[in-house]
């Protein structure tokens, strides 16, 4: 088996990646994925300011492929087949990029696949990703993401299932990542990034919620289905301790407001009933005011 070229830096960065995501959330900025880490005293980007394909000066083959927000390339996933389907960098097969990706195929290289979300410079980490296809007439590479490394952490037993379909599964796993990481910055951007409960402005404490479930018919990946909400008074407002009214005023529940407890209940949910939330300065922005009527009586059957 052919030795597979900068494995050690590839690991490196999968952990690098790893552990930033924990830490912070699993949206990088372009800026600090162009800065990279270090490795062995060496600085690594991870991304391109220019291209698609990025190999780092000191690396064999290239290390990440990025889609662009609006770009001109006609990257797309492809469920049935459980791979993503990514262009060439520019229309010349023989380009070194693209002889990179090749090379890539040719030795199973592992890369990072990074993906827009709602703003630009904003995106989505996936690794390791494998290149598996190559079509020279079409200007295209076919991507595997690697399904049996989250299906085993998912605790799925590998042997019964058919692989297709799990690399299918996989696909679609990270299109819905993405489509959910698209949402929240898309509301929190309407909301100033900050709780419309609290105000709090810690954007890694910073969730956006759904109004109507995302696995609702009319659970859309809106804006005006969505709240800023803080992690406490997002687990608040799903186990429906609290919700809001179209008045867009907050309710909490009144066995809550019943309760004698610490500070944290008075503060962090107490003192909300009544108060009107912060709002997204553009009316089209608003919280769906039918939605949260319709949350609003979902909220009493649970009182």
């Amino acid at each position: 088996m052919t030795a597979t070229p900068d494995l050690d830096v590839r690991l490196a960065a999968f952990e690098w990646l790893s552990d930033r995501r924990e830490r912070i959330g699993e949206v990088f900025d372009r800026e600090e994925l162009r800065s990279g880490f270090t490795f062995r005293g060496q600085r690594v980007p991870l991304m391109s300011p220019q291209q698609g394909i990025w190999k780092p000066a000191f690396c064999e083959l290239p290390i990440s492929i990025t889609t662009t927000l609006n770009g001109p390339y006609r990257d797309s996933f492809d469920d049935s087949r459980g791979v993503i389907r990514y262009s060439y960098q520019g229309d010349d097969p023989g380009r070194w990029d693209n002889v990179g990706l090749r090379r890539a195929m040719a030795t199973q290289a592992p890369l990072v696949y990074f993906h827009p979300v709602a703003r630009p410079g904003r995106y989505l980490a996936t690794f390791p990703v494998f290149i598996v296809g190559d079509d020279q007439p079409g200007l295209m590479f076919s991507v595997q993401l690697d399904a049996p490394t989250i299906l085993e952490r998912l605790d799925v037993d590998l042997v019964a299932e058919d692989r297709g379909a799990t690399r299918a599964y996989y696909t679609s796993t990270v299109r819905r990542r993405a489509h959910q990481a698209s949402f929240r910055e898309r509301v929190l951007i309407a909301y100033r990034e900050m709780c419309a409960l609290c105000r709090l402005r810690h954007g890694e404490l910073l969730d956006a919620a759904h109004i109507v479930a995302d696995n609702d018919p009319e659970g859309e990946p809106l804006v005006t289905n969505g709240l800023a909400l803080c992690k406490l008074h997002h687990a608040a407002f799903d186990s429906f301790f609290l919700t809001v009214t179209p008045e867009y005023r907050v309710v909490v529940r009144p066995s809550i407001l019943a309760e004698t407890d610490g500070p944290m209940l008075v503060v962090g949910l107490q003192q909300l009933h009544g108060q009107p939330i912060e709002l997204p300065r553009a009316a089209a922005l608003r919280p769906d005011q039918a939605k949260l009527a319709r949350r609003l009586e979902r909220f009493r059957i649970a009182s």
